[in-house]
């Protein structure tokens, strides 16, 4: 029985915006789970969201993905904003200086 991801995602199409719900784990490893296919939706999408809501876990190799998504969807004119981010992943995001670039929108859709 072969073993299910650590990450997966959910892609639903909303409007003029792509939200990516992601549950589970986003840690070394596995990063290319989120990174591969979020990148693809970039250059068809003005906005992207990643609802971390039900990411459990992150380290900093999953930190990067995020902000290798960041840097490619700022390049192509898409925006990417983070959503519903949870108490350690956040807490990662303050530490590393990256909140007030990452984080656009908080835990109920209002700007931070």
């Amino acid at each position: 029985m072969p073993i299910p991801p650590i990450l997966t995602l959910t892609v639903e199409e909303k409007h003029e915006a792509v939200i990516v719900l992601c549950h589970g784990k986003l840690l070394a490893g596995e990063t290319d789970l989120l990174y591969l296919p979020v990148s693809r939706l970039i250059p068809a999408h003005r906005l992207i969201i990643l609802d971390l809501a039900g990411l459990t876990q992150m380290d900093s190799l999953g930190l990067g993905a995020l902000v290798r998504l960041y840097v490619s969807a700022k390049a192509r004119g898409c925006t990417l904003e983070l959503r519903n981010l949870g108490k350690k992943v956040r807490e990662l995001l303050v530490m590393t200086n990256l909140f007030p670039i990452l984080a656009a929108m908080g835990e109920h859709g209002t700007r931070m």
